[in-house]
């Protein structure tokens, strides 16, 4: 049976890297990312495996949007064994004295609400086939939070972290399982919206985002019987 999965924020950083990496190893991948431009790039950097993928531009801020795409990649899957959601958003004024409702709502709805959208128009047809799993790309702001990653941010991410301990609490005697993995630094473009984005010789140190698809796809690949939870990694 050919292997299925859906990829939030697959257009860049660690949301391309893991549809890469799950097109070589043969999946088929439903990609969804606000702009079609930046999935089809992800589909030209697969070169020939860039047939597995299923373009599908969507906001995944709107619950309505989720749910219509949602019923489109099934119907073309027909099923749907793995959801990772990886899309992630801040913006470079970020601490609380400057944060704008705007910036905080758009955070809120990417981070958190986003993948709450996305794992309730997947998880329906995992419960009743009673196998699947989903991978959440929280981040270490999900464990303690910093002046680095902001208020919102921080925010967004707890609740993410929550809503996984809440799929396994949940649906583990449905056959579902979920891995939450928590990044610290990682060179990829969200960096551009720091305050003060690093300089190269800082990037160099960080761990890259196919690092973090490694770790997806070890969830991901482990027999059903066994879930990791938690996945904490940090540049060595």
């Amino acid at each position: 049976m050919i292997k299925t999965a859906v990829v939030t924020g697959a257009g860049s950083g660690v949301g391309q890297a893991t549809a890469l990496a799950l097109a070589q190893q043969g999946w088929r991948v439903a990609l969804i990312g606000r702009r079609a431009a930046t999935l089809q790039a992800t589909v030209q950097l697969a070169g020939a495996s860039g047939a597995q993928f299923f373009v599908c531009p969507c906001d995944i801020g709107d619950a309505a949007a989720v749910a219509q795409v949602g019923k489109k990649i099934l119907r073309e899957f027909k099923v749907v064994e793995v959801l990772v959601n990886a899309a992630g958003t801040n913006a470079p004024r970020r601490a609380l004295e400057v944060l704008s409702l705007a910036d905080y709502r758009e955070m809120i709805d990417t981070n958190l609400n986003g993948a709450y959208h996305c794992v309730q128009a997947f998880l329906p047809q995992m419960r009743a086939r009673k196998s699947g799993t989903i991978v959440n790309i929280v981040s270490d702001a999900g464990k303690q939070a910093s002046p680095k990653a902001g208020p919102a941010y921080v925010m967004s991410k707890f609740g993410l972290a929550g809503l996984t301990q809440s799929i396994n609490a949940e649906e583990k005697s449905n056959g579902v399982r979920a891995c939450a993995i928590f990044p610290g630094d990682i060179d990829t473009p969200l960096l551009e919206k720091r305050p003060a984005p690093p300089p190269a010789e800082a990037r160099a140190k960080m761990m890259r985002a196919e690092d973090i698809a490694a770790c997806a796809l070890l969830a991901i690949n482990l027999p059903p019987r066994a879930v990791v939870e938690e996945i904490l990694v940090r540049p060595g």
